[in-house]
């Protein structure tokens, strides 16, 4: 449907895609736009489908669309004004069959830009990296590790636009309210689409004050005698839920599992470095991660059956200072039809045990 979208509208495309960040990033990109004023529409996974959109949209109006794997696999003509990829990490695997069938739908977003396009691109990551000399678009990449001389980066605690000599302050970064590196990320990423729109700085800083972040993306969902409760569903990936530990302070306790999507989990075990102190399993895939912690000399697992069970079980666990995670680490499907109820089944058994234990 987006390679129809393209052929049907003359609106200019932000086509954003990623293995993470995509919905996180769309929606903060839609923000800036619609704080500066212009004409715009959110589409693609989010609203409306993207060919209904680019249909009925005003050549003025600007189309921010955030846009899959599955999307771009089939396309062979599209092509977006600015580009964004946030990360690519391997994924979708029971669909893809290979990490390289992945990678290469990936790089659909930019394969057919040319010097008048933007892409928006994550220094850090190296398979973006190295791929970006093949890209025409002018590039403006994004870096959470390192000063760069063009494009956006973190130093000292805050965001910087650099152009040559020039560096332009965007924000501080403790004023940015969403947790994580991963979303500093996601705030360079919809900050440089933004540049590439024209939109002012001052426009980018005020939406990255002000946004408090897309449901079922590290969501906080409530505070029941001091411990915290965090909704992230979106969390439908070992790398995204390994975002997701890192964004949160320790002691954690972990609710994961869920569609096996034939992922491996060692290095989301790995990554659980002393903040995990405890692992709910449910779903498909809760033996394989079980048995992939214990490799690791993780022994602190529960196996339940339901999401009101893997909750009931973190308040039971849980002491004063805690922070209680869903970051399934897996999809949804056999359990869910979809991350959205997944998340919000979370969200509504945490109010249940959470006012009954005010109450106690």
């Amino acid at each position: 449907d987006i390679e129809a979208a393209y052929r049907v509208t003359n609106s200019p495309i932000v086509s954003i895609t990623g293995t993470n960040g995509k919905t996180t990033t769309t929606t903060l990109i839609g923000e800036m736009v619609r704080e500066s004023g212009k004409p715009y529409k959110v589409t693609g996974n989010i609203g409306f489908g993207i060919y209904y959109d680019a249909l009925t949209a005003k050549e003025e109006e600007i189309l921010v669309a955030e846009v899959s794997s599955f999307q771009l696999a089939g396309t062979s003509k599209y092509k977006p004004h600015i580009s964004v990829l946030t990360n690519i990490t391997p994924d979708h695997l029971d669909y893809h069959h290979t990490v390289e069938n992945y990678i290469e739908a990936k790089f659909k977003n930019v394969i057919n830009q040319d010097e008048n396009d933007y892409a928006i691109l994550n220094y850090e990551d190296e398979t973006i990296r190295n791929y970006s000399d093949k890209i025409k678009a002018k590039k403006i990449f994004f870096s959470s590790e390192r000063i760069l001389e063009d494009g956006i980066f973190l130093e000292k605690g805050q965001m910087f636009y650099g152009t040559g000599n020039n560096k332009v302050f965007i924000i501080n970064t403790k004023d940015i309210f969403i947790p994580g590196k991963h979303n500093l990320e996601n705030a360079m990423a919809a900050g440089g689409a933004a540049i590439a729109l024209g939109i002012d700085v001052m426009v980018i800083s005020k939406v990255l004050r002000e946004f408090k972040g897309v449901e079922h993306r590290l969501e906080f969902t409530g505070e029941y005698k001091k411990v915290k409760f965090y909704n992230d569903s979106k969390g439908t990936n070992p790398d995204a839920s390994i975002k997701a530990i890192q964004g949160i302070e320790k002691p954690i306790i972990l609710i994961a599992g869920g569609y096996d999507k034939k992922s491996s989990y060692d290095d989301f075990i790995k990554a659980f470095d002393n903040k995990v102190k405890a692992l709910i399993l449910l779903g498909q895939t809760a033996e394989d991660i079980q048995k992939c912690a214990l490799k690791y000399g993780f022994e602190n697992i529960y196996r339940v059956e339901t999401m009101d069970e893997a909750v009931k079980k973190s308040f039971e666990l849980a002491e004063e200072g805690d922070n209680v995670v869903l970051s399934p680490a897996c999809a949804s499907w056999g359990m869910y039809p979809n991350y959205e109820v997944r998340g919000r089944d979370f969200k509504e058994r945490v109010e249940y045990y959470g006012r009954n234990r005010k109450e106690s």
